[in-house]
């Protein structure tokens, strides 16, 4: 396993990290403490979860899980989140998570899930910072975080905030231009960046041929070769702390394992061509550059076109509502309010037909 500095905090952290959010016997105590001690033996020492997952139950493996590691002399870091932005209610969410944890403190609280400025806006004004920094100073924190699903300057304006020592974000092989300017504002501001979602969700995997500008020449095209070359792509992302990977079962820890001890860095230059090349396996997917972003009746357009993304790529209309519910905070009924003006497919580098799309999130939502 390979380690980097998580920004200024002085901590040394696996390149690949555990996410608990995607268990797939969840009910399964035993199983799922058995994948988190595999992982630690293989040198990962991040691990991420939040009360949300599972209905905390997440958090309650994670607890029993961390305690055998303290058991076995397994060194690890754990992460939860809150999606609250009152003090009382921030308190009561974090004293029940550090019981479930089984933990004195959280080594990395993030204020979870900013979707918009405005939000971030509104959740500062209630005060979120002041009551992060006295939980900080109470020592039931370690380290102050944000996770966040905002793209392009957005995300680097959010980044900006000096209480911050490190971040959570969604960065792929898939859609990396949407956050490409998170790196010069975590760089900037030396902060720890773990990225969410480093292989799509399940896009990657399932769809091998998006990773075939990654992979070397005469390399299968395949599931496993996906995998390691999606990894390996943002390992080589110099101010990248950690690729956090949720885990379903042993194999995929196996898989993204092996990714690591077969991995060798990229330069400044070859990682360029490589980014260079990706529009070439991605032909009818959104790649994100939000140049539509700029819709007279305020539809975010290159959300949209991310959540619609699956239905190119195989998945189902549910995912797209999935995709725009739980990742964007978005209604699709916003999709109807499309005056067809025709500006996003104008400023479209990539000449979609985003009317169209548009038009299917709007008439396809489940009943």
């Amino acid at each position: 396993m390979q380690y980097r500095d998580y920004g200024k905090t002085g901590k040394k952290v696996s390149l690949l990290g555990f996410g608990g959010m995607r268990f797939s016997e969840i009910d399964n105590h035993d199983k799922c403490v058995e994948m988190m001690v595999y992982a630690a033996k293989g040198g990962v020492n991040y691990f991420d979860t939040a009360p949300g997952y599972f209905d905390t139950k997440s958090e309650t493996i994670f607890g029993k899980g961390l305690a055998e590691l303290r058991r076995q002399g397994l060194d690890y870091y754990v992460a939860t989140k809150t999606f609250q932005s009152d003090e009382s209610e921030i308190r009561r969410e974090l004293e029940n998570s550090l019981k479930r944890l089984d933990v004195p403190a959280v080594d990395f609280y993030h204020i979870w899930c900013v979707t918009s400025l405005e939000s971030w806006k509104e959740r500062k004004n209630n005060g979120i910072i002041k009551t992060f920094q006295k939980l900080k100073e109470e020592k039931l924190i370690n380290h102050i975080c944000v996770s966040t699903h905002l793209i392009q300057n957005n995300i680097a304006e959010l980044f900006t905030e000096p209480v911050f020592e490190g971040v959570l974000f969604g960065y792929s092989a898939y859609n990396f231009k949407t956050r490409e300017k998170a790196f010069d504002a975590v760089e900037h501001n030396n902060l720890g960046a773990v990225i969410m979602n480093p292989l799509g969700g399940s896009l990657i995997p399932n769809n091998p041929e998006l990773c075939r500008f990654l992979l070397k020449d005469g390399e299968e095209c395949n599931k496993e070769n996906a995998v390691k070359a999606a990894l390996q792509f943002l390992w080589d992302h110099k101010s990248l702390s950690v690729a956090l990977v949720g885990f379903s079962n042993r194999e995929e820890i196996d898989l993204a394992l092996k990714a690591m001890e077969t991995y060798k860095p990229r330069s400044e230059a070859e990682l360029t061509s490589v980014k260079a090349n990706a529009s070439k396996c991605f032909e009818g997917v959104c790649t994100g550059c939000s140049y539509c972003d700029d819709c007279p009746q305020d539809i975010p357009i290159p959300k949209f076109m991310d959540a619609y993304n699956r239905i190119i790529l195989g998945e189902t209309n549910q995912d797209i509502y999935n995709q725009l519910k739980w990742h964007w905070s978005l209604s699709p009924d916003l999709a109807d309010t499309c005056s067809q003006c025709g500006n996003c497919e104008s400023a479209c580098t990539q000449h979609l037909n985003i009317i169209e799309r548009l038009e299917y999130i709007a008439k396809n939502r489940p009943k």
